[in-house]
């Protein structure tokens, strides 16, 4: 297929789009009207695309839409992580499991990120003692991966680039964005602009995305947004002797009731740990020697896999950042704007589904696309009211799941399986495992009843002998009532 030439022009930030008292094409503003209405009539052939945010998501639907056969256009205001010296942006590790290696499939990319992954087989719960317990993720042979989210993103965007039909635009910040015509501003370094027109305008530019500004303006639009009270920290354990300082297949969890640390392992042998935390617990660590202190008292095993000089060093190299929970709906405006990923549905990473759930957001797209014809009055909607419980459900558990982690360390199998290695829908999958609950509390009520029933038979059978039962009363009386009643000190004096 040719790609025909680029539809944008570059417009002065003092330029205004139209002036009545110039012929079409006597200056730069004439010159963008015509080369937007020759871009329209070249539209008329193949609908283009306009993807605001090249991170995973992004990435990844830009595949999906090029694979279609639309002209994809991709904004991103950063510029090409491929080229950058330093990445910026998040770098916690992500853990791909079914859903996402199932998007990763559908462009062909499944094997080639797999290869690049470590299998991890299941938990390695670290208690205090130093003690080390596995609790398997899913059955015999199941696995997620632990992958690192910068090779992942430039996997994808060299995907997309090898689409003939796509084109990668960087150092485009998104300024505004008209619902009716499609009309995208851009920013541009030294304060020039960008006009683009699109058909469809896909959001995929994060938890604050400057595509949902828009929808924040329209009525009836649901909108809220929760900081969690803990931050995080990335702090790196070292390989020993050029191998892993800890078994590779897991991931590591040292739960410690109000804050929690994490491992994961990377191709280079190293870990990335990350410690999760309330922010105020983070602001009484000052110095490197309380560093230490803290992590002898609840991390002890840790210090020589880490190492005391790096963690002294390393703690302070960059403050705690913040996690946020997003939840919006619909996800589209009309027939030209649709939200994906954490514009949608930004969640906290305590499910590992966050970046799978971006990746589903893209086969459900796709596949509602197939099942009305590609026709955007009838996809967007449907989306919308196809993936907003599924997203809510998966941003509910996260959170739920912090707890479970910190304190319980108790993990529901059943539930695990079918959002892990399954595409079972996520609020089906939550309502099941109410109903497993229930089931459960019922056979739990239902054994009690037929044990009190053995019970009361047995006592008709062969009663009891009155007086010890009063005695045995009596003591159980008494012992309830030491509990309730706080001691004294002559009554402590006495245990």
């Amino acid at each position: 297929m040719q790609r025909p030439s680029s539809f944008k022009s570059k417009l002065s930030s003092s330029a205004k789009l139209f002036e009545p008292d110039r012929e079409p094409g006597s200056d730069h503003r004439g010159t963008l009207l015509s080369d937007m209405e020759e871009s329209a009539h070249r539209r008329e052939d193949k609908k283009v695309v306009a993807v605001v945010g090249a991170g995973l998501v992004g990435a990844l639907n830009a595949c999906f839409f090029a694979k279609r056969g639309f002209e994809v256009e991709v904004f991103e205001t950063r510029e090409d992580i491929r080229k950058a010296k330093v990445v910026k942006g998040r770098s916690i590790n992500l853990a791909l499991s079914h859903r996402g290696r199932t998007a990763l499939k559908h462009v062909g990319m499944e094997d080639k990120i797999v290869s690049k992954g470590i299998p991890m087989n299941a938990r390695m719960i670290h208690s205090l003692s130093g003690k080390q317990s596995p609790i398997p993720y899913g059955k015999k042979g199941q696995y997620i991966l632990s992958v690192d989210r910068a090779n992942l993103n430039k996997e994808l965007l060299t995907a997309a680039e090898t689409y003939p039909n796509t084109k990668l635009n960087f150092d485009h910040k998104l300024q505004d964005w008209n619902a009716e015509t499609g009309l995208m501003t851009f920013g541009r370094p030294h304060g020039s602009k960008t006009q683009t027109q699109a058909d469809l305008i896909v959001g995929c530019d994060g938890a604050f995305s400057a595509v949902r500004k828009q929808f924040l303006r329209r009525s009836r639009f649901n909108y809220s947004q929760t900081y969690i009270p803990h931050g995080y920290m990335e702090l790196t354990m070292p390989p020993r002797n050029g191998e892993f300082a800890m078994k590779p297949n897991y991931l590591h969890i040292w739960p410690r009731n109000t804050f929690m640390m994490i491992a994961l392992p990377n191709l280079d042998k190293t870990f990335t740990c990350t410690l999760f935390m309330p922010f105020e617990e983070f602001e009484k660590i000052s110095t490197g020697d309380e560093v230490i202190e803290f992590f002898q008292k609840y991390f002890p095993d840790a210090i020589p896999l880490i190492g005391a000089a790096t963690l002294r060093r390393d703690y302070f190299r960059l403050p705690a950042q913040a996690m946020v929970s997003v939840k919006c709906s619909p996800y589209h405006i009309g027939d030209k704007c649709v939200l994906m990923g954490d514009a949608a549905h930004a969640v906290v990473p305590f499910y590992g589904q966050g970046m799978n759930a971006g990746f589903e957001d893209c086969i459900v797209f796709d596949e509602i696309m197939n099942q009305f014809n590609e026709d955007f009055s009838a996809v967007l909607p449907e989306y919308s009211r196809v993936r907003v419980p599924d997203d809510h459900a998966i941003a509910d558990l996260a959170m739920y799941n912090y707890i479970e982690l910190l304190i319980s360390n108790s993990f529901g199998f059943f539930l695990v399986f079918q959002v892990t290695f399954t595409r079972t829908r996520y609020h089906v999958a939550v309502e099941r495992w109410h109903w497993q609950d229930k089931v459960i509390n019922r056979g739990l009520l239902l054994g009690a009843v037929g044990a009190a029933a053995g019970g009361f038979y047995l006592l008709i059978k062969n009663p009891p002998d009155i007086n010890k039962l009063a005695i045995t009363a009596e003591k159980v009386w008494n012992k309830m009532a030491a509990l309730k009643t706080p001691p004294s000190v002559g009554a402590a004096s006495q245990i």
